[in-house]
């Protein structure tokens, strides 16, 4: 009984040592696919980071299935092997069976990696597309950033010609200044030979020229019986002379200080100013029983007393040029005017301004004489019909201008003339 119980322990020994030899056998199975598994993590690992090494780490996995099929081969040998162990090993069986679904699993897992790896590899594709587009954009802007250096290098010489052109307006502007300098004592000069001359004028000139007239007056009350006809006529003719020479003298002095008076500006009421010249030019209005009008004055910044002699000298002269048995009729008017660029006038002030008008119903003048009245000496009647040196109009001009403003004459003959005088409002 004892030794059979021994044989059946050694039957089951030599059945353990068997089980135990192929769980060994087993466990190095196990131990070559955890291997394998390692091999494949690694090759997917390598795959990740090394797109060059892909086709290789594919073959490794074509090789590594083949070993698992090998082995797998090996196994069902072994299970072949093993058939008489299938009661005891059916547990190790069914274990192996999840370690080969697990397997599946694995290699589901590396499907889904190599999956990955091929989306990594499309996005790396994309990535390099990008890159690549983005270089082409840094040799555009490469390109544009030479095209714009070379652009500065332009406007950098365009400043220096700049630079140049304004050394060269500068040293323009400094000789345009010097003959400035040269112009300002120029006319210090001609100031100080208008005072000689008004000086001359006023001293030198008029002491013999009264001298004449007392001389010729004296002949003409003390010796005017013991005369001869043609004598009495060339002491009257002397009289005349003189008397034209006086009034020459008188309006040249007026034209100099037009030029030399110092200009202050006063705002000042026309009604006050015309009152002041009709007061001045009383008598000659009642000779002459004319008309003096006056309409809407208004107040003005002026030169007082220039601008007394302006409308004086104008109001003078419609008095001397009145039609023979005819009332003058003399209209003094002020209104203001808005600016208007779209002003149909031939001239523009470019500001608001006042315009004074002074209008007669005397012998006028040909139109086409508008511009020539205005000059020195002019005159367009006979000096034996009506006075005059041809000064006044000149002198009217030259005060306009000393206000910065126009002044403009239109007339018909034997009907009338107008004087326009427009006043900038600043």
């Amino acid at each position: 009984m004892s030794k059979k119980i021994s044989g059946e322990e050694e039957s089951d020994n030599a059945y353990s040592n068997t089980l135990l030899l192929a769980n060994k056998n087993l466990e190095l199975q196990i131990i070559e696919i955890k291997k394998l598994e390692n091999q494949l993590s690694k090759a997917n690992a390598e795959l990740i980071f090394q797109n060059k090494e892909n086709k290789i780490l594919v073959a490794e996995l074509i090789i590594a299935n083949q070993e698992l099929i090998y082995q797998n081969q090996e196994k069902e040998k072994r299970a072949e092997e093993l058939i008489v162990a299938n009661t005891e090993l059916k547990f190790q069986n069914e274990e192996k069976e999840n370690r080969a679904a697990e397997l599946i699993i694995a290699n589901q897992e590396l499907a889904f990696q190599n999956q990955e790896k091929q989306k990594r590899a499309d996005e790396l594709i994309v990535a390099n597309t990008e890159l690549e587009f983005q270089n082409q954009e840094k040799e555009n802007r490469a390109a544009e950033l030479i095209i714009a250096n070379q652009e500065l290098a332009f406007q950098n010489q365009e400043k220096q010609n700049r630079a140049n052109e304004l050394v060269i307006a500068n040293q323009e502007l400094e000789f345009q200044n010097k003959e400035k300098e040269k112009r300002a004592n120029e006319l210090l000069i001609a100031n100080k030979e208008i005072e000689s001359f008004t000086y001359i004028s006023s001293h030198d000139l008029q002491e013999p020229l009264r001298k004449i007239q007392s001389f010729s007056g004296r002949i003409f009350v003390e010796e005017y019986d013991n005369l001869s006809a043609m004598g009495k006529y060339y002491v009257e003719r002397t009289k005349l002379s003189a008397l034209h020479m006086q009034t020459l003298i008188n309006d040249l002095l007026a034209y100099s200080r037009t030029n030399t008076t110092q200009r202050k500006f006063v705002n000042s009421d026309l009604n006050q100013v015309v009152k002041v010249d009709m007061e001045m030019l009383k008598e000659e209005v009642q000779d002459r029983d004319a008309i003096i009008e006056i309409q809407n004055l208004c107040e003005v910044n002026i030169i007082p007393f220039q601008f007394r002699q302006l409308i004086q000298n104008l109001v003078s002269n419609s008095l001397k040029f009145s039609i023979p048995g005819q009332k003058p009729h003399i209209t003094i008017s002020c209104d203001f005017v808005k600016y208007d660029e779209s002003s149909s006038l031939d001239f523009n002030l470019n500001t608001d301004h006042h315009h004074i008008s002074i209008i007669d119903n005397g012998i006028g003048f040909e139109p086409q004489y508008k511009d020539k009245i205005f000059e020195i000496f002019q005159r367009l009647n006979d000096r034996k019909e009506y006075s005059g040196t041809g000064v006044g109009l000149t002198i009217a001009r030259k005060i306009v201008e000393n206000h910065n403003g126009i002044i403009t004459g239109t007339g018909k003959l034997n009907h009338g003339a107008q004087f326009d005088i427009y006043l900038p409002c600043e």
